[in-house]
């Protein structure tokens, strides 16, 4: 496979070489979304809280009894901090995030009338909400673009060479110039979708990556297509088998992008971004 060299690139190659990502992380992953189950501002702020430090799908296990009992702020801002602890017990780190979803409550009911404000800058004031969190409120409940740089976001950003840092706003920073704003949430669920499917921590299924031709860290993982499809990775909540079909279908168009982002590689190192 021809593979983008490694070398110094300019940033006038590098936009839109960021934007062919993103284009072709849109045609692999069309039903990306937010992984955690939420009906309203609240809900996912609570669980993007819970998020930390364990799986989506887990804190979707708990969610349904959690927003039984404590359904909106002021609920929650009462809550018996032993009982709150019990029932997100599974999540980890269970006396610290319930100490943050109290207080967090408490300061929306006395300071926001008990509504989920809807900035960045107030949103961050709340215990335990930082500018992650905040971004995946913004984009996802109040349709207000925002890069959400986690984990996988910060490893991949770094892999595809959109930048070098590992603070994560100097990434989000980065990756927001590269990027129009009106994609960013969608980029942000599409490659971590990605992250956790094909381009893993400690072994990457490069073989099995449809932007592997656009990748620079292209080789180090493994390249051969059959054993690097053994390496993908679904995680997904019961009940979500119609969306593993859609997971395992892409596998079979992996090499047709491929080759189309190929034929692509040298149309865009030629384009200057306007």
């Amino acid at each position: 496979m021809s593979v983008l060299p490694k070398m110094a690139e300019s940033q006038l190659a590098l936009k839109p070489r960021a934007r062919k990502i993103n284009r072709i992380l849109a045609e692999s992953y069309p039903y990306a979304h937010a992984e955690l189950d939420f009906r309203n501002p609240f809900e996912l702020l609570v669980a993007t809280v819970l998020s930390a430090q364990t799986t989506d799908v887990r804190v979707n296990q708990i969610s349904p009894m959690l927003f039984r009992r404590y359904p909106d702020p002021v609920s929650l801002s009462q809550a018996e901090s032993l009982e709150l602890e019990e029932i997100i017990r599974p999540t980890g780190f269970f006396r610290a995030k319930a100490k943050s979803l109290i207080g967090l409550a408490n300061r929306i009911v006395d300071e926001y009338d008990g509504v989920v404000p809807g900035t960045l800058d107030e949103l961050i004031t709340l215990p335990g909400v930082g500018r992650k969190t905040a971004n995946v409120v913004l984009g996802n409940a109040f349709g207000i673009p925002g890069i959400t740089v986690d984990t996988h976001f910060g490893r991949l950003a770094r892999r595809f060479g959109w930048t070098d840092s590992e603070d994560p706003g100097v990434v989000e920073s980065d990756v927001g110039e590269l990027i129009e704003p009106v994609d960013w949430t969608m980029l942000s669920h599409r490659v971590v979708f990605h992250g956790r499917r094909v381009c893993h921590s400690r072994k990457p299924a490069c073989g099995a990556c449809t932007v592997a031709s656009l990748c620079p860290s292209y080789g180090m993982g493994e390249t051969d297509p059959e054993k690097a499809k053994k390496l993908l990775k679904y995680e997904l909540a019961p009940g979500q088998e119609t969306l593993l079909a859609a997971m395992l279908a892409d596998v079979g168009a992996a090499a047709e992008l491929r080759q189309e982002s190929q034929r692509q590689l040298l149309a865009d190192r030629s384009v200057t971004p306007t």
